[in-house]
């Protein structure tokens, strides 16, 4: 048991790494337009990215698939860049859902990182004998560390936007702006 409770924390660890800031900017640019009174819908969201980068790291660490690593890492800031340009599109109407963004697209998004998560697995890994277990704790570690981010940034827009009476419509173009202030020296390093 202290074998997969080891992979549970390295996923853990690998997702609240700086190292992992990619993915961090990712969950930031597709949750900073909700609120607590969002939750449902940021669940949905984060649900189909999950099960995105969970099929992708799965295939890929057992070998079914093969992507070139460069190319995975230059595909993640892009995906990190449209989701923040996708908020400046954002309307501040309380009578309709924030998110533009389908959960369709960013299930894709989440096969992606998924490959980028699955190049750090599999340095892990080495030659285990049975992958199963490790690729099931790093992913539940993985999940358990995007709920604390998610958690965190919905506790920090909802209490931004409460306490300090910044317009919504301001925090989501600041921080999308940011975002990809961010993602664009990414985007160029990791041309390939």
């Amino acid at each position: 048991m202290t074998y997969f409770w080891t992979y549970l924390s390295l996923g853990f660890q690998h997702i609240l790494n700086w190292q992992a800031m990619d993915h961090l900017l990712f969950i930031l640019a597709i949750t900073c337009i909700f609120t607590w009174a969002d939750i449902k819908q940021i669940l949905w969201l984060v649900t189909a990215f999950t099960l995105g980068h969970s099929v992708t790291l799965a295939l890929a660490t057992i070998g079914w698939i093969s992507v070139n690593p460069e190319w995975i890492e230059f595909l993640i800031p892009c995906t990190i860049l449209l989701s923040a340009i996708q908020n400046l599109n954002f309307k501040d109407n309380k009578k309709r859902s924030p998110s533009k963004t389908p959960y369709y697209i960013v299930l894709f998004f989440g096969l992606i990182h998924g490959l980028g998560f699955s190049n750090y697995l599999q340095s892990l890994l080495g030659k285990e004998s049975s992958l199963f277990s490790p690729l099931l704790a790093f992913n539940i570690g993985l999940e358990l560390g995007q709920l604390i981010i998610v958690s965190l940034i919905l506790i920090a827009t909802t209490g931004l936007i409460s306490f300090t009476r910044i317009k919504r419509i301001h925090y989501v173009y600041v921080i999308s702006g940011i975002i990809i202030g961010l993602a664009l020296p990414m985007l160029v390093e990791r041309m390939p």
